[in-house]
């Protein structure tokens, strides 16, 4: 059997979890009867990937954008719920001929789809300046999508994560700044029974309130892959391509769910008010990692509010 090799990664991320501030990873919770709804679209450039020694291969780049409606609800003052769901178009841009030999990628034209829902939890400790808050989020795919390409949607798996929320308003130093930090684990659905892709996840945000409305951030998002299977490179290090994929069939079928997915982005945007809804914007950068993609995303978005205790 003859093994037609290509880059091996996740080529559309949930939306939710490239947004700038997903309800679903707060600290703070809304008060009891208090609902928010967001409606954002996010570009992502995929301008190549990045190889298992962290040389970028510019070969193979895609483009995906996806529009994500999220709600979420204070159940108690301490307890809210989140549900949402991304509708992803993504599409094959390289120059050359695409690898995969998939029909979705071959007509380099847009695939779109429904993507995952999201169902999550949170309760907070703390008060108005702290707050440690335990999550659960459950991901469950809409339908059984395709998932081999590069113009695929997603990876069409579920998964469990459980994670820690934490954010500290920094009224004592600088009044108007503040810091929340955040951890994940996800325990994902295994395509191949002897590779698991479980992985951390974490989030670090810094910001600051320029006047009552307008807020400007930095962050930094780090993921390790507990497991997967790594590409090799051109180089030969730690092994020439296709690397791991190749050491059975299946395995090289499911390449696309397989990957050690390693990175670090960075980000920065902004939010400010708008009549009664929120309107935010964000830029985030892939900076550094292996088996992965490089480029960048752009994030805009509006957060309307509703109380139902009135």
């Amino acid at each position: 059997m003859k093994l037609t090799f290509r880059p091996a990664f996740a080529t559309a991320l949930a939306a939710i979890a490239l947004l700038p501030s997903p309800a679903a990873a707060q600290a703070f919770t809304p008060p009891q009867g208090v609902g928010s709804l967001t409606l954002a679209w996010q570009f992502v450039d995929n301008t190549g990937h990045r190889l298992t020694d962290g040389f970028i291969n510019p070969l193979g780049q895609s483009q995906t954008t996806s529009a994500l409606v999220e709600l979420d609800y204070g159940v108690t003052d301490r307890l809210s719920a989140t549900v949402g769901l991304p509708y992803v178009f993504a599409k094959y841009t390289g120059a050359n001929a695409p690898q995969s030999g998939q029909a979705v990628d071959i007509c380099r034209c847009w695939q779109s789809a429904f993507q995952d829902f999201s169902f999550g939890a949170r309760y907070r400790f703390g008060d108005d300046r702290w707050a440690v808050t335990p999550t659960a989020t459950f991901g469950v795919p809409s339908h059984d999508y395709p998932f081999a390409g590069e113009a695929v949607v997603g990876r069409n798996l579920r998964e469990a994560q459980v994670g820690l929320a934490s954010a500290v308003k920094l009224v004592d130093l600088l009044p108007k700044a503040s810091v929340q930090a955040s951890y994940t684990y996800s325990v994902v659905q295994r395509a191949v029974t002897d590779v698991g892709v479980n992985r951390s996840n974490s989030h670090l945000e810094f910001g600051y309130a320029v006047t009552r409305g307008v807020y400007l951030r930095g962050d930094a998002s780090w993921q390790r892959t507990h497991g997967g299977l790594r590409v090799g490179s051109v180089t030969g290090v730690p092994f020439p391509l296709p690397g791991e994929f190749s050491s059975t069939p299946e395995r090289f079928a499911q390449r696309d769910r397989l990957g050690r997915v390693n990175y670090w982005h960075a980000g920065a945007g902004a939010s400010f008010p708008a009549g009664p809804a929120d309107i935010f914007v964000s830029f985030t950068k892939y900076v550094a990692g292996t088996d992965t993609h490089n480029g960048q995303a752009y994030t805009v978005g509006s957060t309307f509010y509703f109380d139902l205790k009135k």
